[in-house]
């Protein structure tokens, strides 16, 4: 029943022992705390909570769930990070399983449960990729960031969430009942040769060039046979699951990270954060983009794009001179919940071979943007970007031209790319899919699974024609080591996560 976590058959009490992990699972070396063993929990779960997202909201949840479960099983992110936690953990059930079917149940049965922006979300399935797991931890997304573009695609909305008992609990509740949906992982290179004057590498919102973005960081080798792996280039790595975008809408969250950087006090309310972020749209000339952007900085100008699809060769992707944002979109959750790639009709995924935008399809669904006027087309019925292709993989190559930066995001976090100042130099970027992880999600999920027979062969309503989108028109990709692949760094401030 909405709004309420126990049917009437069953009390609060009972209804947490589906949940509840002991400490003896949780704290190696500690002792079981009964005999015989306690109630097996149908749903065990570990909970992660970023503290500092949604203003004081974050805080207040830690203070819930730590009242409600073993406050072992609460994690606040600001105080140990996530890899530590479950590495930690997983030894211990590990270790207690061969001679303890207890560990063991708790073991096949755990999901996840994280409370924070997309950043923070990003974070843990970056580490759970990390641990490969032969059955990676399903989670569920708490939504407290300012998009909730991820929460949103599983059906856990985007609103911040209540932090009373029963609202969490209610929330328990929907983890329970929740299926698991494989989604894909994938993985950004971006390699440049060192210049002879200045800096490519990536920089952070307000921070030196010495900081990476939470979404990259360097690697000093990736493959012993990588013919760029030598002296004198440059490697960053990292990965995403929602999107990938290059543009002046990176510019514009590039803006608001800055913005909250300086101004923190000034973003405790997500109405106020979406306030600010569409200010930001107009200041920085999205809504006018025509006057204010300079052509140099449109995609066409900027890049040379390259897709694969799965015949393992490489196209050249012809991107409209007008298209200002690109975005690699994996789940149909864009700024806040919006569609870009919409639903191609019969006859457009006939003509050029589209297939539905499924999440765990091996592709990626390439839309390009003109400007925000051209964004606001999405909260039509039926509205989508420019549909440029599907791709298994695809590659930006920028050479020296008339801008010397760009922006970029992935999944929500923004950086500055300076671009090559010199005729020898290129940066390279390349996305490619590596695997999978599994997500919880509910009935109201909106993302759709090429495994799942209720998953209708394209969504419920077809757009219209459109001429103007009638202008746009090698064996896998190596795996890159384990360890670090997607980890956040240690030293990281997470209040700057979305």
């Amino acid at each position: 029943m909405e709004g309420t976590a126990t049917t009437d058959t069953v009390s609060d009490s009972d209804f947490l022992k589906e949940f509840y992990i002991p400490n003896y699972i949780l704290v190696p070396e500690s002792k079981p705390d009964s005999t015989p063993p306690p109630q097996l929990p149908q749903c065990p779960v570990l909970v992660f909570i970023n503290s500092k997202s949604g203003g004081q909201l974050g805080a207040d949840l830690f203070k819930t769930y730590s009242t409600l479960l073993n406050e072992n099983q609460v994690i606040d992110l600001g105080k140990e990070p996530p890899d530590l936690v479950l590495r930690r953990i997983y030894l211990n059930l590990e270790k207690l399983k061969s001679n303890d079917e207890f560990a063991a149940k708790i073991q096949e049965k755990l999901r996840i449960i994280v409370a924070g922006g997309d950043g923070t979300a990003g974070w843990l399935l970056g580490v759970i990729c990390d641990l490969k797991l032969s059955h990676p931890l399903p989670i569920a997304t708490m939504p407290l960031g300012t998009g909730n573009n991820l929460p949103f695609a599983f059906g856990w909305g985007k609103k911040n969430p209540g932090t009373d008992v029963q609202a969490v609990m209610s929330f328990m509740k929907k983890v329970k009942n929740a299926k698991e949906m494989k989604i894909d992982n994938w993985h950004i290179l971006m390699r440049m040769r060192a210049p002879k004057e200045g800096s490519c590498d990536p920089i952070a919102p307000l921070e030196p060039p010495l900081e990476l973005p939470h979404s990259l960081h360097a690697v000093h080798r990736v493959s012993p046979t990588d013919d760029l792996n030598m002296e004198g280039y440059i490697t960053f790595r990292g990965g995403f699951w929602n999107y990938f975008s290059m543009g002046m809408d990176a510019q514009v969250s590039y803006a608001f990270h800055s913005e909250r950087k300086l101004h923190p006090e000034k973003f405790k309310n997500q109405l106020i954060n979406q306030s600010t972020y569409a200010k930001l749209g107009c200041s920085q000339g999205w809504f006018l983009a025509s006057l204010f952007h300079p052509s140099s900085r449109n995609i066409a100008h900027l890049a040379k794009v390259e897709i694969m699809k799965r015949s393992g060769k490489w196209e050249k992707l012809l991107v409209p001179n007008s298209i200002r944002s690109i975005v690699c979109l994996n789940l149909p959750s864009f700024s806040g919940g919006l569609n870009p790639w919409g639903t191609p009709n019969s006859n457009k995924r006939r003509d050029r071979d589209l297939t539905p935008p499924f999440v765990d399809d091996g592709l990626l669904e390439v839309v390009g943007f003109r400007d925000a006027w051209h964004g606001l087309v999405l909260l039509a019925p039926n509205g989508h970007g420019t549909r440029l292709a599907q791709a298994h993989r695809i590659r930006f190559e920028f050479h020296r031209g008339s801008a010397d930066h760009t922006f970029m995001r992935i999944d929500g976090e923004p950086w500055k790319q300076p671009l090559p100042s010199d005729d020898d130099n290129t940066v390279l970027v390349e996305i490619s899919h590596l695997g999978q992880v599994n997500m919880l999600a509910t009935d109201g999920c909106k993302s759709k699974s090429v495994n799942d027979p209720s998953s209708p062969c394209c969504h419920d309503a077809e757009d219209k024609d459109s001429d103007e989108e009638d202008l746009a028109q090698a064996e896998e990709f190596r795996k890159f080591g384990a360890a670090d692949t997607f980890r956040i760094p240690d030293e990281v401030d997470i209040s700057q996560l979305s």
